[in-house]
C-alpha cells in the first residue's frame, strides 16, 4: 500500500501525527482509519462481485485490472488473435526511412531504384537534385483569372 513513501517520509508522516492528534488520541485515531480503510476494501469487493454475477458466465475470467489499457494492449499483445506480431515484424520502418533518405540524397540503392523503376511508369520518377532552381523565374502555374485565386467578397463580413 505504500510502497513510494521512503523511510524518512514515514517517519514525518508519525511526527506530524503525533503533533496533530496527540500522543492520547493517536491510537484512537489509527484504529478509526485502519476500520475505515477495511470497510472500504470491503466495499470494493462486493461491488467486484456484484459485477461479476451481472456479467454472467461469459465474463467469468474478467479482471478489472483489464481495463487500464496498458494491461489491455500487452494481454492483447500476447494473444496475437488478430495476427498484429506479423504486421508487425513485416513492417520495418527503420528501414523504410533509410530508403526515404538515400531518395532525397540521390543515392540509388537496391529497393529505391527499384521503386523508382516501377514508379516512373505510373508519371512518378527521381528528382535531380543536381540542378539548381532559378529564384529570379515565377513557378509555372495553370492559366487562372484572377478572380479565382482571391476568395469572394463579403461584406457582411468585414
Amino acid at each position: 500500500m505504500f510502497n513510494d513513501i521512503g523511510p524518512l517520509e514515514l517517519v514525518a508522516l508519525v511526527v506530524l501525527a503525533v503533533l496533530v492528534f496527540g500522543p492520547d488520541k493517536l491510537p484512537k485515531v489509527i484504529q478509526d482509519v485502519t476500520r475505515t480503510i477495511r470497510k472500504i476494501r470491503e466495499f470494493s469487493d462486493s461491488a467486484k462481485q456484484d459485477i461479476r454475477q451481472e456479467l454472467g458466465p461469459e465474463f467469468k475470467d474478467f479482471e478489472f485490472e483489464d481495463l487500464n489499457p496498458k494491461t489491455f494492449i500487452r494481454k492483447q499483445m500476447e494473444n496475437d488473435e488478430l495476427g498484429l506480431k506479423e504486421l508487425r515484424n513485416g513492417f520495418d520502418l527503420k528501414k523504410e526511412m533509410a530508403e526515404v533518405t538515400d531518395a532525397v540524397h540521390g543515392r540509388d540503392t537496391e529497393s529505391s531504384s527499384s521503386g523508382s523503376a516501377s514508379s516512373s511508369g505510373s508519371g512518378g520518377g527521381r528528382i535531380d537534385m543536381s540542378k539548381k532552381p532559378d529564384m529570379t523565374k515565377k513557378p509555372e502555374r495553370p492559366e487562372q483569372s484572377a478572380a479565382e485565386d482571391r476568395p469572394p467578397f463579403d461584406a457582411d463580413a468585414t
